[in-house]
């Protein structure tokens, strides 16, 4: 099936994906190492890591009956300007965008052979290790800062597979390893959550403290968070192969920011995220993957950004947000209000401790009111 899958690759590129590669299905490689990251608490509260611990060994598993998977990157930009979303969450979901066009590979195969195929798109959904299947389909190597690299266009790409019961002529594995002495990803980490080569401690990482975590961010961590509000791009951008290899968004693209975002700065959406409503805030990002965190996590990342880089004149919006429904919102908004230690904002302070019953945000309330010397 060489030739099939020769002109399946083909199509891959012609759909607007960046990197195709064909490999067979079977035991990863790497199944131990997920296990020992596992294990050593560095998935943090993504539970859904481990509960699909013994399919993601196997990669015929997930789909019983599939045999070979097309795998494909597709890049989301690497040249626009850093900001506060990082630039994969700025335009449109990367799973729906994606998938449809993965789903149409699967009715062109279908039609190229002549006959139904059973088969499945995953794009980031299923008990999968991706990065190890697309060495394998020979897409990269495994960077420091745990990114699959590729030699001609770095690492701001999507990942994502079509898993095909058809035997198909697999690609040859990518075997070298190209980081040589470089640490530059190490070293930029504002968390140190790269703590050894290839080796990433998730609770640390600001991506998954503004995006995974749902519940307080850790203080000791808050300050670090800088002005990132959803996501990171820190350890890519330092990349040399990055900044040799990425690519700007085409004409047109999916992943181009959307309004809502613009070019705005991370004080101004800050603000705006804390006065969003639910209503507001389900309008403004349908069909974003923005969704994943929540009103209620953005709202805690807004109010620790501006806790971080804000200025006196943004402690009204801090003060408005004591009054949220969410205990989340009041406990990072009170934070943040005693590290900008406004003298107007004691009196709100003070009313809110009054008649709040939630621990953490009484222990936030009371910290910041000690930082104003107000008590």
């Amino acid at each position: 099936m060489k030739a099939i899958a020769e002109r399946l690759k083909a199509q891959a590129y012609g759909l607007g994906f960046d990197l195709a590669g064909i490999t067979t299905l079977g035991p990863m490689e790497t199944a131990g190492v997920f296990d020992e990251w596992v294990a050593r608490g560095y998935s943090g509260e993504m539970s859904y890591l481990p509960r699909g611990a013994e399919k993601r060994h196997d990669t015929r598993r997930p789909y019983e009956g599939a045999t070979s998977a097309l795998v494909v990157a597709m890049s989301y930009g690497g040249r626009e300007p850093s900001g506060p979303v990082a630039r994969y969450a700025r335009g449109d979901d990367y799973h729906d965008v994606m998938v449809d066009r993965l789903n149409a590979l699967h009715r062109w195969l279908e039609s190229e052979v002549g006959a139904p195929i059973r088969g499945k798109s995953y794009v980031d959904t299923g008990p999968i290790l991706e990065r190890d299947l697309a060495r394998r389909a020979g897409l990269g190597w495994f960077g420091k800062n745990t990114n699959l690299l590729n030699p001609t266009l770095g690492s701001f790409f999507f990942l994502g597979g079509l898993f095909v019961e058809l035997e198909l002529q697999p690609d040859a594995p990518f075997e070298a390893e190209r980081c040589g002495s470089c640490t530059r990803c190490i070293e930029a980490c504002p968390t140190n959550a790269i703590v050894a080569p290839r080796r990433l401690d998730a609770t640390k990482c600001i991506s998954y403290l503004t995006i995974e975590l749902k519940g307080a961010i850790p203080e000791e961590l808050r300050a670090k968070i800088g002005e990132l509000l959803y996501g990171c791009d820190i350890c890519q951008e330092v990349c040399p192969w990055n900044g040799k290899f990425a690519r700007a968004l085409p004409e047109g693209s999916p992943f181009a920011p959307r309004e809502t975002l613009g070019r705005k700065d991370a004080r101004q959406l800050a603000r705006e995220l804390l006065e969003m409503s639910q209503e507001e805030f389900s309008g403004a990002f349908k069909g974003s993957p923005m969704k994943r965190a929540k009103l209620r996590g953005l709202k805690r990342n807004a109010a620790v950004v501006l806790g971080n880089i804000g200025l006196p004149d943004d402690a009204p919006a801090l003060v408005a947000v004591l009054s949220d429904a969410e205990p989340l919102a009041r406990s990072h908004a009170a934070w943040a209000l005693g590290r900008l230690r406004a003298p107007s904002t004691v009196a709100p302070l003070r009313a809110r401790l009054d008649v709040e019953e939630d621990a953490a945000v009484r222990a936030d309330v009371e910290a910041a009111l000690d930082a104003l010397d107000a008590r």
